[in-house]
């Protein structure tokens, strides 16, 4: 995953009702639901939640399939395991860059150079 594509999700999920839709989803689990069903249970009426699930889509989060007359939804799990991959590889401090305790930052030493 590469920056722009962390951002994108990220921002998908930074709206109230889309984590909850998102969280839903994972409750779910790969098999997914149909769109009313979400849309009872999260009391959202239809073309708000299509608005949201589109954003979701957009950003990978969430995949689609036609099953008779539904669209079933579920969380592409993938990419939210690729979204944490990066997020702790790239935004979370390292074990050994910290003391002990893992809360404090280790002091490293910084060359200077003469301007």
């Amino acid at each position: 995953m590469n920056i722009d594509t962390a951002i994108i999700a990220l921002s998908a999920l930074s709206q109230e009702t889309r984590l909850r839709v998102f969280k839903l989803l994972i409750e779910y689990g790969r098999g997914g639901t149909a769109a009313g069903t979400l849309s009872d249970q999260l009391d959202i009426p239809h073309n708000t939640l299509s608005f949201h699930l589109s954003h979701l889509s957009h950003a990978g989060l969430v995949t689609s399939r036609k099953q008779g007359r539904s669209i079933i939804y579920a969380a592409n799990c993938d990419a939210m395991e690729s979204l944490l991959g990066y997020l702790k590889e790239n935004c979370c401090i390292r074990e050994e860059d910290c003391d002990a305790d893992c809360k404090t930052p280790k002091k490293t030493k910084t060359k200077r150079t003469k301007s």
